[in-house]
């Protein structure tokens, strides 16, 4: 892995345990404007899936690749576990990286 991020696997949430989206992307900040903006239309515009609420960088495209397979596959329960164990508020995480 490289010192910079190439690349996060993110999960977005309508609210508190509320609808949740995965995805991965290589540009964090337009991606996130995406989906807050509502410009593409699909899931999360549709379940208005905005906030940021767990996100892992990877400096290799195939780790993110496979980690992003691998949640999509988890049962909802232990994808709640792994958000409430690093964000238990649920807090939108993207308004801690714009500061």
């Amino acid at each position: 892995m490289t010192d910079e991020p190439y690349c996060w696997v993110y999960i977005l949430a309508s609210r508190k345990r509320g609808t949740l989206y995965i995805g991965l992307t290589s540009r964090l900040a337009g991606r996130m404007d995406e989906h807050r903006s509502g410009k593409v239309p699909g899931f999360t515009r549709q379940y208005r899936v905005t906030r940021l609420v767990h996100l892992e960088p990877f400096g290799d495209i195939h780790e993110a690749i496979a980690r992003e397979k691998a949640l999509k596959k988890w049962r909802r329960a232990w994808k709640i576990e792994l958000i409430e164990s690093g964000n238990p508020e649920w807090r939108d995480l993207w308004y801690d990286l714009n500061r």
